[in-house]
């Protein structure tokens, strides 16, 4: 077993990692998301607030499990303006709701990052990014939703913005990573600090 484990089936996540050089293993942390996410928007909790709480309830879980071990967790949450939190599609007719829903406006996307140890965080770091997505025609939606389906069901915002999901903004505010899943510059310094990267 290496000493990082990154307990997500994110394939974003994973290839930044691998692009930063990173020996690690994946596993994935089974953490119900959906029931976690709707208790702690029961108790009020911000959408920043739940993407960290997300990202260490996967980090504690497999870090219980494998003991010395460092697992990083890692979960975001979309936001929009209203305060309207949307949550990977379920469909791809959710998903084209979520674009008409998007298109348009602005909305603020949250990523946080949980590093864990014997059960218990030992670092975290939220990162939060500003979006604007450009007006989407109806069958701009249709098209992309049919084309990239595969990859966007798992998505917050049903884009992936290192691939075709680019199309879809006019604008963005924050790192690229954030963006992708994970804020990786404060990562990596902990990283480096800790001895688990090249420093």
């Amino acid at each position: 077993m290496t000493e990082l484990v990154l307990a997500s089936q994110s394939s974003g996540r994973a290839a930044m990692l691998r692009s930063a050089g990173l020996a690690f293993e994946t596993t994935p942390a089974h953490v119900d998301e959906e029931a976690l996410t709707a208790s702690l928007r029961a108790a009020g909790q911000t959408p920043r607030n739940i993407a960290d709480a997300l990202a260490e309830a996967k980090a504690i879980k497999v870090s219980a499990r494998l003991p010395g071990v460092t697992v990083i967790g890692a979960d975001s949450t979309l936001a929009l303006d209203d305060g309207t939190m949307l949550a990977k599609p379920e469909s791809p007719e959710e998903a084209a709701a979520h674009l008409r829903r998007m298109a348009g406006t602005r909305h603020r996307l949250f990523s946080a990052a949980v590093a864990a140890r014997d059960g218990a965080p030992v670092w975290r770091a939220v990162g939060e990014a500003k979006l604007w997505m450009r007006p989407l025609s109806e069958g701009f939606i249709a098209a992309y939703v049919a084309r990239h389906w595969d990859s966007i069901r798992w998505t917050v915002g049903c884009y992936e913005i290192e691939g075709a999901g680019v199309q879809l903004f006019d604008r963005v505010e924050g790192d690229p990573w954030t963006i992708v899943g994970m804020p990786m510059l404060p990562l990596m310094a902990w990283l480096r600090a800790a001895g688990l990267a090249p420093a």
